[in-house]
């Protein structure tokens, strides 16, 4: 395939503006958009995984919204196969597309590509979830952080899915997970320009609190509780449904939950921001400066 085609990557924390800009690029660009954030994959979480609004979605063409179901087991080498089988294909069609999210490991592995991880005997996931069942997250932590330092400082400590998929894979390999991430980079028969979304970190926090507070206003908590039978699913356990599942199990009063969804957003913000910072390739732009982010993309 020609590298006249080129694939724009718009990146940066949650609520920074991310999908409102990509479907404003998109008619400019007359390309598709292949959605990056592993939370909108489940047509499940319409108000707590903050996907486009039906009106966004009629817009401009969105691919990986809302495809999957909580109850289906997805992970990141799946999503690698499907996405760049949709770009290529695209590609026949478009000279450009746009890949937005801000799951900094799905991106790199568009980007980058991703070895193949070998599958985890069902004994040894039962015994870490025995294990983790009964010590609890702190002990998954500690294990995680002892054997790959790497992955533990670059994701969400408090999903415990991730830390048990950690482990799985250097009990059943010996190696560390962060080793099966291509450290030579595959070479994408496009052009991939990445363009990174900041905005001050007080008016991020706010528009983090406020988005809060309008997913309440929505109805997140009874979309929480009508998910709540199947918290044991992977994709449940993120924030602003596990915040509240604790709230349903009487563990913390609902104002606590919600200030827990509010500090546990900016939290995953922080992290988002450390992972993408360390990419040299981004060329970062402030949310406000919507006009040269266009001019930059229009002479890319």
């Amino acid at each position: 395939m020609s590298t006249t085609k080129k694939l724009f990557v718009i990146l940066g924390p949650t609520a920074s503006g991310k999908t409102a800009l990509s479907i404003q690029l998109s008619k400019e660009l007359n390309a598709e958009i292949i959605s990056c954030d592993s939370r909108q994959f489940y047509k499940e979480l319409n108000i707590g995984a903050a996907p486009p609004s039906k009106n966004q979605l009629k817009q401009t063409k969105h691919h990986f919204i809302q495809h999957l179901s909580i109850k289906d087991n997805y992970n990141i080498g799946q999503y690698e196969k499907d996405a760049i089988k949709k770009i290529y294909s695209l590609f026949k069609i478009y000279n450009n597309l746009i890949l937005v999210g801000g799951s900094g490991l799905y991106i790199n592995a568009i980007c980058n590509g991703i070895d193949d991880i070998p599958e985890t005997p069902q004994k040894i996931r039962n015994e870490i979830n025995n294990v983790f069942l009964e010590k609890g997250i702190i002990w998954l932590q500690e294990k995680v952080k002892k054997i790959d330092l790497d992955f533990y400082k670059n994701s969400d400590t408090n999903n415990p899915q991730r830390l048990k998929r950690c482990l799985e894979v250097y009990l059943n390999t010996g190696q560390k997970i962060s080793s099966f991430y291509k450290k030579n980079k595959i070479k994408r028969d496009f052009k991939i320009i990445k363009i990174g979304i900041s905005t001050e970190r007080e008016a991020l926090y706010n528009k983090i609190n406020h988005r809060v507070d309008q997913m309440i206003k929505n109805g997140l908590i009874n979309e929480a509780k009508e998910l709540f039978q199947y918290q044991k699913y992977n994709a449940l356990n993120t924030v602003g449904y596990k915040e509240l599942f604790s709230f349903f199990e009487k563990k913390i009063d609902k104002e606590i939950a919600i200030e827990e969804i509010k500090k546990n957003s900016r939290r995953l913000a922080k992290r988002q921001i450390t992972w993408f910072k360390r990419d040299k390739e981004i060329n970062w732009f402030n949310i406000n400066k919507q006009n040269e982010i266009i001019k930059f993309i229009l002479k890319s």
